[in-house]
Order: C-alpha cells, then sequence, then structure tokens
C-alpha cells in the first residue's frame, strides 16, 4: 500500500475508519429471515456476533446473564466494582451524580478497593448458575496472580484485555507474562488483545489464542488517542488482522482464529462494515451501556479511566435507549441505528445477498469518505 508523505522526514500508511468506506450490495438479494448472524468460538455458538466489553458500567452478573440468554456474550471485568465490593451499587449510584470535576480523582479512590479472590469465584459462580456461557476478563498484569481463582470457578472463556496487549513484552522491573506458555497451560478458550497492526495480531494468534481483539481503545469512553497519540482507524485494524489470520491459517496448516473488533462502533452500521472487513464478532461497549439494564445507570466509562497515574478514559453520558432486547433485537427507538444491531446486520446481510457471516466477509467495500 502507497504512504503517504507527511514531512521530508516522515511517511504513514492511509489508514481508514468505519465512517470512511460504505458496503456495496451485490446483484443477488435474500430474505433478512433466511440470514443467519450465529457464530462459533471452540465450542461455543452464539446467535449474534455481539460481546460486551468487560467494562462495569455495561455487565454485572445479572446483565451477563441476560446478554447470554439473548444469544450474545457478556465478559465481566474481573479487576472491577464487583469483584472490589460485596455490594457495588452504592459505588455505581455515586460514580452516577460525581461533578465533572471530581470524577478522576474519586474513580481512583474507589478503585483502590482491593480485588477479594472470594468474589472472582462468586460472580463466575453466578454467572454459571444463569445457564450461559462464562466469560472473564482480566490485564495482563493481573492474570498471572488472578487466573488460578477464574479457572477453579470453572470459567468457559478466559479474556486477557489491555489498551495493547503484546506478545513479545519487554521489562527489566519483572518476569512479563508468556503469553503462549501461559495459554498452552489452560484448559480453557482464551480471547487476547488488544492489537493494532497485521504483525502483532499474527504474533498474539501464534501464542494459541481462539481470538484477537484489535482496535482496543477507540470508544467513546476512551481517551487514549488524546492522551498517548496512539490509535489506528478500526476499518484498517481491522483488515489488517484478517489478512494476519488468513496468513496464520496458512503457517499453521489450517488453524483458524477470530477476529474481534474491538471498539468504536456505536451503530448497527459499524458492526456490519466491521463483519465486511474480516471481523468474525465485535466487542462493544456504549450501545450496551444504553440498555436499561445496564449497571451504569446511563453512564459509560473503562478501565483506563481509574488509571493510578494516566487516566485515559472518562465518564461518559450514555443515556437509556431502551431494554437490552431493544438495543439487540428491536424494534428500532430511533433512526440512528443505535437499536435492534442485530437486526441491522441481518438486514445488511440480506441486502447484499449473503446468507452468514463467513460468506459477508468477502463483500464489497469502497472508500466514501
Amino acid at each position: 500500500m502507497a504512504e503517504v508523505q507527511i514531512g521530508m522526514g516522515k511517511t504513514g500508511r492511509r489508514a481508514y475508519s468505519f465512517d470512511e468506506i460504505a458496503i456495496v450490495p451485490s446483484r443477488r438479494t435474500r430474505d433478512p429471515e433466511e440470514i443467519s448472524v450465529a457464530w462459533q468460538i471452540d465450542a461455543y455458538r452464539f446467535e449474534a456476533p455481539i460481546i460486551s466489553s468487560a467494562m462495569d458500567s455495561v455487565v454485572s452478573p445479572d446483565f451477563a446473564i441476560e446478554i447470554g440468554r439473548l444469544g450474545g456474550l457478556g465478559v465481566l471485568d474481573l479487576e472491577g466494582l464487583w469483584t472490589r465490593y460485596d455490594d457495588p451499587q452504592p459505588i455505581l449510584d455515586e460514580i452516577a451524580t460525581l461533578p465533572e470535576g471530581d470524577v478522576v480523582r474519586r474513580m481512583r479512590e474507589i478503585y483502590s478497593e482491593p480485588i477479594k479472590e472470594e468474589l472472582i469465584g462468586a460472580r463466575i459462580k453466578q454467572i454459571r448458575d444463569g445457564g450461559v456461557v462464562t466469560a472473564a476478563a482480566l490485564s495482563p498484569q493481573r492474570t498471572a496472580q488472578y487466573h488460578q481463582a477464574v479457572l477453579e470457578a470453572g470459567v468457559d472463556l478466559f479474556v486477557i484485555r489491555g489498551t495493547t496487549v503484546s506478545a513479545e513484552h519487554v521489562s527489566t522491573r519483572a518476569e512479563p507474562l508468556n503469553l503462549k506458555k501461559f495459554i498452552y497451560d489452560l484448559d480453557v478458550p482464551v480471547i487476547v488483545g488488544g492489537s493494532y497492526t497485521y504483525q502483532s495480531a499474527l504474533h498474539l494468534m501464534r501464542t494459541g489464542a481462539a481470538g484477537v481483539l484489535v482496535g482496543v481503545g477507540g470508544g467513546a469512553a476512551h481517551t487514549t488517542r488524546q492522551v498517548l497519540g496512539i490509535g489506528v482507524p478500526m476499518a484498517t485494524v481491522v483488515s489488517d488482522a484478517a489478512a494476519a489470520r488468513r496468513d496464520y491459517m496458512d503457517e499453521s496448516g489450517g488453524r483458524y482464529v477470530h477476529v474481534i473488533a474491538d471498539g468504536a462502533m456505536r451503530t448497527g452500521g459499524d458492526i456490519a462494515k466491521a463483519i465486511a472487513c474480516g471481523a468474525d464478532a465485535v466487542m462493544i461497549g456504549l450501545p450496551l451501556a444504553r440498555a436499561a439494564e445496564a449497571p451504569g445507570g446511563g453512564w459509560h466509562w473503562g478501565a483506563e479511566a481509574r488509571h493510578n497515574d494516566l487516566a485515559r478514559g472518562q465518564r461518559f453520558r450514555a443515556g437509556t435507549a431502551g431494554t437490552l432486547r431493544e438495543v439487540l433485537y428491536g424494534p428500532s427507538t430511533d433512526s440512528e441505528g443505535t437499536t435492534n444491531l442485530v437486526g441491522a446486520l441481518r438486514k445488511a446481510l440480506a441486502t447484499c445477498g449473503y446468507s452468514d457471516l463467513k460468506e459477508f466477509q468477502r463483500v464489497e467495500v469502497v472508500v466514501s469518505g
């Protein structure tokens, strides 16, 4: 791909966001009722390719159970309020009423409460008892410390998630997590990320992960690009990861690693474009934070907002769009595409003549921005 000259000493590759591309219908159309938007990772099949971001404003144990019953996957943040407090509700209520100038300071105080291993087990058991696939997330920094408690509690899918996760972290202060050895030793499938480039996605696939998260840090509650200057537009980062998946399949003799687009998706159209660029599923926060069942009560924030030294997230006013069922399956409560997300994806496939997600990854796209 041709590079653009930024100045005499620097060139850069042109990259594209979802807003800058559009999906092109083919010569064939289908009935939406005949479309499958199901996907499967390892032994687990889901009727919709929707994964919740592991954020306290999005996922409680009850929310994870509800989205699981509706065909999606809820991922609980095991470093969040649910493993720090026996009853997080008063804390959630306080966060919703904090004056703007006090948010960063108070968030640090709230999240300084230690994580309790017994709560890790209790929350995972609560979700398992709900009869749905159980998924939970830790950051790379906490994985070695708490993973045994997670496994003993009976998690089905283990998510290792950070703003950027590297297969080659270098540190002179502590022994870094050896992802390849760690994943090999586990008895459960692992989803790991974030990844921003073809090479980083390929390296994470080589660790044995079942899925790779790409694009972490670009959502409404993140300020990573403003604070650190780091970020890649989502259409490009997903397409790069899809290319890495293709090449890794050749390299490994056919092993398929799922690409999960993570962040910067607010509408059904964004989700459709992510699949069109090669994603197998999407991890979303803001659209689900707008569900009436979301624990944030109409507010949205992520782990980056509580960073001890350098906050890279904000408390964002999401509002409430309707029930979780309405957000996922409608009927729509607006005309902007923020509700009936699964219905919009199904309609996009039908309009373009594709019967399932794997086929839809081959759809033509054009640059429109």
